[in-house]
């Protein structure tokens, strides 16, 4: 039995976000039955990389849900979305605000049906604001929050990220403040809707140089700081990111005084007072730093820091995560069997170690068994397949 297990939600999401919210509840073993369209169902199913036919990717996100196509545009699709509805505990909306309401679906209607529903909206920009209409991906939303704009260089646009930051947050966001709408309906009786926003959620993900600009803009040294010369986006030199003598890169983080102590006692350096304070002495240091990382390779600089506790690790590929000896030894990825064969996954912090996961679903996999377990008969179950099947074939 795991926290979750008698939990049943109905998700609407596609792509990233919700369905990473939706898999860290089907982790904790929520029921999370996945809605698509009729007219080709998730997007991302059909993404390239793919693993046995189907989006890797698609893969990592939904193991353990189920499936149910459905016709929205139709009004039997709509009747038997509300009846549906009102079957189960949480509902992941992941549409602009309004388009549910146009539907004859809003959140206010579905409420009445089923006064214990939890809505977990999840948006852009919010279901409030000038922007809340406005359409929106990861790029967008931590250029607006603020997040992209204070990383460097110094010298030019700041550039993309290579992670998903807002997207990610935004699905656990929704985790959290499901968790907490399910504690309080325990005590009220009530369900809730509760507005996530991405831009929202990725705020905090800027925070030191947030809390630099509401204490007046200025540097420690006094002077105001440009993106990528602030403490933790490049502007100190023990901060940052080295090549070694093979060009493999090195992550320093030596930000407290007794780490940067250590490396420069092993690498025999100076270890400067002013090293962690930032200003413009900043840029001949790392110049140093940079001359003294190409004396070592990256195996000699790994067996340094395992001699030395200086906050000193390789930069990792990705591509090569699985083959990483501590990653291995958490089981961070690990592999399901299915009928495509056996599937790589992605384990996160709370995803039980002695569980077995079924696989993604295949689109519209689980409809029958959905709409039968909501209280449809089978005349009815049959026919709102005929109709989506007429749809898909059109």
């Amino acid at each position: 039995m795991r926290p979750l297990t008698d939990t049943r939600i109905l998700d609407l999401s596609r792509l990233l976000p919700g369905p990473f919210a939706t898999l860290v509840l089907a982790d904790l073993g929520a029921t999370v039955d996945k809605l698509e369209d009729v007219g080709g169902g998730d997007l991302l199913r059909h993404l390239p990389p793919q693993i046995a036919g189907e989006s890797a990717a698609f893969q990592l996100l939904n193991r353990g849900k189920r499936s149910v196509l459905l016709d929205l545009k139709r009004p039997e699709g709509r009747d038997a979305f509300r009846r549906l509805v009102a079957t189960y505990d949480v509902l992941l909306d992941p549409f602009r605000p309004g388009v549910l309401d146009r539907l004859g679906l809003g959140h206010d209607a579905l409420r009445a049906d089923n006064p214990r529903l939890i809505v977990c909206a999840l948006t852009g920009y919010g279901q409030t604001g000038p922007l809340a209409a406005r359409a929106g991906h990861d790029l967008n939303y931590v250029a607006r929050a603020g997040v992209l704009g204070a990383q460097g260089p110094p010298e030019g646009p700041p550039q993309v990220p290579g992670s998903q930051v807002a997207d990610v947050s935004g699905g656990m966001w929704c985790a959290v403040a499901v968790l907490a709408a399910l504690r309080e309906r325990e005590r009220t009786g009530r369900g809730a809707v509760l507005d996530i926003a991405m831009t929202d959620g990725v705020l905090g993900f800027a925070l030191p140089t947030l809390a630099a600009a509401l204490a007046g803009g200025a540097s420690p040294a006094g002077a105001p700081a440009r993106a990528g010369e602030e403490p933790l986006t490049g502007g100190l030199a023990p901060y940052n990111i080295y090549l070694s003598k093979d060009g493999h890169a090195m992550a320093l983080a030596a930000l407290e005084p007794k780490f940067w102590r250590s490396f420069c006692e092993g690498a025999g350096l100076d270890p400067e007072v002013d090293a962690l304070v930032p200003g413009p002495h900043q840029v001949e240091l790392k110049d140093r730093l940079a001359a003294v990382f190409l004396e070592r390779t990256r195996a000699e600089w790994e067996a340094f820091a395992a001699e030395r506790d200086c906050c000193l690790e390789p930069v990792i590929d990705p591509r090569t995560a699985a083959t990483d000896p501590h990653l291995a030894s958490r089981g961070l990825l690990f592999e399901i069997a299915s009928p495509r064969g056996r599937v790589p996954q992605l384990r996160t912090p709370v995803t039980p170690r002695d569980a077995s996961f079924a696989p993604a679903p295949r689109a519209g996999e689980h409809t029958r068994a959905v709409l039968r377990d909501a209280g449809f008969s089978e005349d009815e179950v049959e026919a709102l397949i005929r109709a989506g099947a007429a749809r898909e074939a059109r």
